[in-house]
């Protein structure tokens, strides 16, 4: 067993200098893609003049930890009590799929800290979302794990979904896909999920019945329909920019008549369907949509955040912006993303951004 954990970390590192060496050789976008790139940030250019400029006040929590340290805030939500949760990467031992970069963490009202929910948890491996459902639910979505657990609102595990292999499984089972003879061949294109496990998953939202949908993802490329009892009834999606395609599904909401959005963030739209995942419409305008959220509040806005640090508050029903504000550039990563990486918003006038790049949640008040 030794010998062939052994071999397959040696395949994996040929593999990575060969990787290196041909996007040496490739040296990044093509002219026509950059051309591309130029023409679609134009376009965004023009249509954000002419969106109303939003009053907004912005603070930058100063949320602490007894004996830990905030990392990335790659996940907010807030509860029915105004408790704040934050699922961050932080943290540096082995657990779920040889690392660990994630814990959970609640703030009361006046954002002191309470407690690590979940503590050494198997599913907390690379945070990635937190969503608090209308019972008072709280669900972190763990892209490394694979896995979405659910807390009852007492902070108990009650309920999973997914799994991967572990580290060396996964290392094991590649070597049929790399051999060794054929280093410097790409790997095959985006697979097609199979229900029951995810692959680098999302984000999780909710209908009327408590239906879960979850946007799957970094590996996959599709929207997943979960029962409230756990049932896989329905997925749709493969990668691509067609109809019913997704390039990262990356973040997702639900509305009014239980319509789903779904943040498709590599084709720059949000991809509207209903609980049965049939397509209704898209909405453009947005940038590359990394974060969604929709308000409690009547009547019902969306807010998406482009990852450069732009919000974009959005008419649900029209598809179109009521008004936009940025934050966060003067921080840095503007151009990679990651200024904003997860948004809350239980009413019109109140949104919590997970900023991720800058370690940080911020409240914005809307005036």
């Amino acid at each position: 067993m030794m010998i062939r954990k052994t071999a397959a970390v040696a395949a994996l590192l040929l593999l990575g200098a060969a990787s290196v060496q041909v996007m040496g050789q490739e040296g990044g976008p093509s002219p026509a893609q950059q051309a591309a790139a130029r023409a679609r940030n134009e376009a965004q250019t023009a249509l954000e003049a002419n969106y109303p400029k939003l009053n907004v006040d912005i603070k930058f929590l100063e949320l602490a930890m007894p004996n830990d340290t905030m990392g990335e805030t790659m996940g907010v939500s807030t509860n029915s009590k105004g408790h704040l949760f934050v699922y961050t990467r932080t943290e540096n031992q082995g657990i779920a799929r040889g690392g660990k970069a994630a814990k959970l963490f609640e703030f009361d009202q006046n954002y002191k800290f309470v407690k690590e929910w979940g503590k050494n948890g198997y599913g907390e491996s690379f945070a990635h979302a937190v969503r608090v459902d209308r019972h008072d639910n709280v669900w972190p979505v763990d892209e490394g794990s694979g896995m979405i657990v659910k807390f009852n609102p007492q902070g108990q595990h009650v309920f999973w979904l997914g799994r991967v292999p572990e580290a060396i499984d996964y290392l094991e089972a590649n070597l049929e896909v790399l051999k060794f003879s054929r280093v410097q061949q790409p790997l095959p294109g985006k697979p097609v999920g199979r229900m029951g496990a995810f692959d680098r998953e999302t984000d999780i939202a909710f209908d009327s019945q408590d239906n879960m949908f979850i946007p799957d993802g970094y590996g996959n490329s599709r929207v997943v329909k979960i029962t409230a009892k756990g049932d896989w009834v329905k997925a749709v999606g493969t990668n691509g920019s067609g109809p019913n395609q997704f390039s990262t599904p990356h973040a997702i909401t639900s509305g009014e008549g239980d319509l789903i959005y779904v943040a498709d963030r590599g084709n720059y739209r949000i991809q509207v369907y209903d609980n049965d995942l049939n397509f209704k419409k898209s909405i453009t305008g947005i940038g590359a949509p990394w974060a969604l959220c929709t308000t409690m509040s009547k009547p019902e806005v969306i807010y998406s955040g482009d990852g450069t640090g732009k919000v974009y508050k959005i008419d649900p029903q029209s598809g179109k912006v009521l008004g936009m504000f940025i934050t966060g550039q003067d921080h840095g990563s503007q151009n990679t993303g990651n200024l904003i990486h997860s948004l809350d918003c239980r009413d019109e006038h109140t949104v919590y951004i997970g900023s991720a790049a800058m370690w940080d949640v911020q409240k914005v008040t809307i005036k």
